[in-house]
């Protein structure tokens, strides 16, 4: 998919899932870290910075754009 470089990366930009990397589990898009663990070491009490600092394949714009569209996608559900 070719990101417009006035347009914001979606979910499908920044997410994918493929049965040959970790079992299908969602991860970054060109990585190997899956996307709950960014959830789950936020819900730890980590912050964005030391999550970064341990995964550093992760880039920090995506992070804050997976965490833009999570909160997007709960806060109006009804919006897909």
């Amino acid at each position: 998919m070719t990101e417009h470089p006035h347009e914001s990366p979606t979910l499908d930009d920044l997410v994918t899932s493929d049965p040959e990397v970790l079992g299908g589990r969602r991860v970054f898009r060109g990585t190997r870290v899956p996307v709950e663990i960014l959830f789950e070491n936020l819900a730890d009490g980590m912050s964005i910075d030391e999550i970064l600092d341990q995964y550093e394949s992760l880039d920090r714009d995506d992070v804050a754009r997976v965490l833009e569209l999570a909160s997007a996608t709960l806060a109006h559900p009804s919006a897909a």
